[in-house]
């Protein structure tokens, strides 16, 4: 059996559709399905129960996070892989069982993920080595966009690789992977300190740590609408790509580097990013010309975000209440 768990908050059409896409493509498998409801307020909860009565609804009274939600449905499980899916994610044509497939050949992986594509078709991030100052920088800069194929500027997402074969990977997004239940059992689930980001990366880390080895399949594919239940958050900025929430990104990315990196990390990382918008700052105050004014503003306010994103999780060393 393969359990498949989705965390839901405010998605109830996408997530509809979801389902659909899921049960459509899975048949013949035995299959159990969890939806875990953030405390959604668009009837979520109600669409699941109404027409998806064969799915294990967790409703939530406040929203959790996406660390917490999965690790109440790992506690149900009774599978022997459990694949993690996001409501804005519509698996393809046979991908889950290529993966159950895989992970049977493949003892060793405790997790595998598969490709991520866009509604449009075009391959996004999809097998990802594990984040540094560095490759923050190449971000910052638009190198990593500007030459996707660079395995310098763009080594973090295997930038020259053709996505066509299996490949060993630090870690894969959460959006579309399937664990090993044998692997959770012995390392444990997700740190719910990590509210949303950060704690796919986390647990593969850990999962590294122990052993366990993590892989990139091709024939295994999703489309991805991306940052669904992100959006629904009108009162947060978004990143460029207005795909994840800023300030929430960052408290994350902190915890992640103090846990695994120590203070020297959180600095390293934090102090990138504080550095490249203080230059931009300097750079668009000096000149003025074009919309310079408007690059100064969000110079500014993204610097404001770091600085309060470090106090709020004292460096890195605590996750703020939830929910955030």
């Amino acid at each position: 059996m393969v359990s498949v768990i989705i965390v839901s908050y405010n998605t109830r059409d996408i997530l509809k559709q979801c389902l659909e896409s899921l049960f459509m493509h899975t048949q013949g498998l035995e299959m159990e399905v969890f939806v875990v409801d953030n405390d959604s307020h668009d009837g979520s909860a109600s669409m699941v129960k109404n027409e998806f009565p064969e799915v294990h609804l967790i409703a939530n009274r406040e929203n959790m996070g996406f660390a917490a939600a999965n690790n109440q449905a790992f506690s149900l499980v009774r599978g022997r892989y459990i694949v993690l899916l996001n409501p804005d994610a519509f698996v393809k044509p046979a991908s889950i069982a290529n993966g159950l497939k895989f992970m049977d050949a493949t003892p060793d992986c405790g997790l595998c993920g598969g490709k991520v594509l866009s509604p449009e078709g075009r391959l996004e991030p999809s097998a990802r080595r594990f984040p540094s100052p560095l490759s923050k920088l190449f971000t910052l800069a638009g190198l990593s966009a500007k030459f996707p194929d660079s395995t310098l500027f763009n080594r973090h997402e295997f930038g020259g690789f053709a996505h066509d074969k299996p490949i060993e990977v630090d870690w894969v997004p959460g959006t579309f992977s399937i664990v090993r239940k044998e692997m959770l059992d012995s390392i444990g689930g997700f740190d719910n300190r990590f509210y949303i980001y950060y704690e796919e990366t986390d647990l593969c880390l850990r999962a590294k740590k122990a052993g366990w080895k993590i892989y990139y399949i091709p024939d295994a594919a999703v489309t991805h609408i991306g940052g669904a239940s992100s959006k629904t958050r009108k009162d947060k900025t978004f990143d460029d790509k207005a795909a994840q929430v800023l300030s929430f990104r960052m408290r994350s990315e902190w915890l992640y580097y103090r846990k695994n990196k120590g203070v020297a990390g959180v600095a390293a990382s934090a102090g990138t990013e504080l550095l490249w918008y203080a230059v931009r700052l300097v750079k668009n105050m000096v000149f003025r010309s074009g919309d310079a004014a408007s690059k100064r503003a969000t110079a500014v306010a993204v610097i404001r975000q770091i600085l309060r994103s470090l106090r709020d999780t004292r460096f890195g060393r605590v996750s703020p209440s939830t929910p955030w």
